[in-house]
């Protein structure tokens, strides 16, 4: 089954018959990675544009502590949108043959976890950077959880289901 095909989200995560490099392969031909790829890359644009026109005209407007934090904001933002960007082409690279998904696989390709920040640095930032930040989070987040599926060693379940474990080492004590 492909992952263009309707399916739960468990099936990103490898099994026993279908190995890591599959799936990831998959994803990348999905038309999910179709639309992903495409709302990442216009949200770069559309955020560096911004930042280029209407966002340097209103950080000129600002006060000074209102401008260093405009720049400390705009800063992550570029930079989480990089990192987003980077994970997306890594995928069209597996999607072009670029690059192997087993290549794909390698840590150095991983998003890193994010903070968590539930404000901004400062209550008087333009909305639209505000709006800005709110998109790039949600987008990394979604890709985050992608990449957690696809790339994990283990299933999130197992990761986190010490009971299942449990049972499994009484089975296997007992000859089950």
């Amino acid at each position: 089954m492909s992952l263009t095909e309707s399916m739960p989200s468990d099936d990103l995560t490898p099994t026993r018959g279908r190995d890591r490099a599959a799936v990831v392969d998959d994803f990348a031909r999905s038309e999910l990675f179709d639309r992903t790829f495409r709302e990442g890359m216009e949200l770069v644009e559309e955020t560096a544009a911004y930042l280029d026109g209407d966002g340097r005209r209103e950080s000129k407007l600002l006060s000074r502590a209102t401008a260093l934090a405009y720049a400390g904001e705009s800063m992550k933002l570029t930079t989480r949108l990089m990192q987003i960007a980077s994970w997306l082409l890594v995928q069209r690279a597996v999607r072009e043959g670029d690059m192997t998904a087993a290549a794909a696989c390698e840590p150095r390709y991983r998003l890193a976890d994010r903070k968590i920040e539930t404000e901004p640095t400062h209550p008087e930032l333009p909305i639209a950077l505000i709006e800005y930040l709110v998109r790039t989070d949600k987008l990394y987040d979604r890709a985050l959880h992608l990449d957690r599926r696809m790339y994990l060693d283990a299933p999130e379940e197992e990761a986190v289901n010490p009971v299942q474990s449990q049972l499994e080492r009484l089975a296997a004590a007992f000859g089950n």
